[in-house]
Formats: structure tokens, sequence, C-alpha cells
């Protein structure tokens, strides 16, 4: 699987507008995450996950930059993300699945952000782009 010219376009031009509130945009899906899927703070017990903490903001705006940062390498995924990879797989041990409940949590602060750019058109290529970076992130766990 990979992305179309016009998809790579789509990712472009919403990671554009998100990368400036890297931070904000990040620590509000790590909420929303852990507030949906509470399993998934057993990730996190090291951290303050009131919302809005530093903790939350810093983890959010790491988030989101790893995204920017893969998004200016796509033809590259697996090279830009091989770090990431291997701490996930390696010392971190985050469940898999955890990667799709993110990005879905993604995806909704995005569209509720930027309700008039996150189209129809451009949430498929970001849903896409999350799926492959979600692929790359786990393929060291086999």
């Amino acid at each position: 699987m990979s992305l179309s010219a016009s998809e790579k376009s789509a990712v472009l031009s919403i990671v554009g507008k998100i990368g400036s509130q890297g931070s904000a945009l990040g620590s509000e899906a790590l909420t929303r995450l852990l507030l949906s899927f509470p399993q998934t703070k057993t990730y996190f017990t090291h951290f303050d996950l009131t919302p809005g903490s530093a903790d939350l903001n810093t983890h959010g705006g790491k988030i989101i930059n790893a995204l920017v940062g893969a998004a200016n390498h796509l033809d590259d995924l697996a090279g830009n993300l091989s770090s990431l990879s291997d701490l996930h797989a390696y010392n971190l041990r985050v469940d898999p699945g955890n990667f799709s409940l993110l990005s879905h949590t993604i995806q909704v602060v995005l569209a509720s952000h930027f309700p008039g750019d996150f189209t129809p058109e451009v949430q498929a290529a970001f849903d896409k782009f999350l799926a492959l970076v979600s692929a790359v992130l786990t393929s060291k766990y086999r």
C-alpha cells in the first residue's frame, strides 16, 4: 500500500496546518485517547494525565512532530520512523492496537480544529497515511 500523488498532496496540505500547533493538538488527541480508551493509561503511569498538563503537551508535541516529519518523508517512511519503531517495539512494548486508537483520536482532533480543510478526501488520505505509519511502527513486533 502506498499513497498516490493526490493523497500525498492532501496529507501535506493538512500537515502544513498542524505543525505549529503540535503540542496543543497532540495533547488533545492523547487526552481523547486516555478518556475514550482508559486501558491506554498503563503506558503513561509516570505522566500527569490531567488534560493540558505539561506531560501531555510535551508528548503530544512529539507525536505530531513525528507525524510531520514522516509526512515530509513519504517515500521513506520506514527509514524515517525506524528509531521510533525500535523504541515502541523493544523498549516501550506498546500494544500495536493502540496505534489505530491514537490514529482515530488524532483524526477527530483534526476534523474539529480544521473542518474546512479536513475534507472527506483529506481525511481518507490522512487515514491511509496513519495506517502506513502504524504499519511501520508495528513492523518490528514480528
